[in-house]
């Protein structure tokens, strides 16, 4: 073998090494992170799915009602009201924002997504309650 074609072999294989080994820490770290947002949301079950809902969406449930101006996910008629509100004030062809009209529909779709895991889980609570009746 070539002086030169073994050092080429050796540059290529210690940057793989280092790219994997950059790649592991990544995912690492990622993990922690994922960890520690479901410590913050609140722990257990409930926190796993709300921080693996945020990763979904991409938007913490926080950032939604910020964006969206809502004190809670209860209020359909407000969210529905903010929603439509800044769509439309937003909407590129009066010269709005392309980029916030999205971040507004990405609230929108993180809030119900909210309210859907509740509504599921109310219903396996009353599924619970009574097949413990009966």
């Amino acid at each position: 073998m070539l002086p030169a074609a073994k050092y080429l072999v050796q540059i290529v294989m210690a940057g793989t090494q280092v790219v994997g080994r950059a790649f592991m820490r990544a995912l690492r770290q990622e993990f922690a992170a994922s960890q520690q947002a479901a410590q913050k949301a609140g722990g257990g079950k409930q926190g796993t799915r709300r921080a693996a809902a945020d990763t979904v969406q991409g938007m913490t449930l926080q950032e939604a009602l910020q964006i969206l101006n809502l004190k809670g996910v209860e209020d359909v008629e407000a969210l529905q009201k903010n929603y439509e509100h800044l769509f439309n004030a937003n909407d590129k062809s009066k010269g709005g924002s392309f980029y916030i009209q999205s971040k507004v529909v990405r609230a929108k779709e993180r809030i119900e997504s909210e309210l859907k895991d509740q509504h599921d889980m109310a219903q396996k609570k009353q599924t619970r309650k009574n097949t413990e009746e009966t």
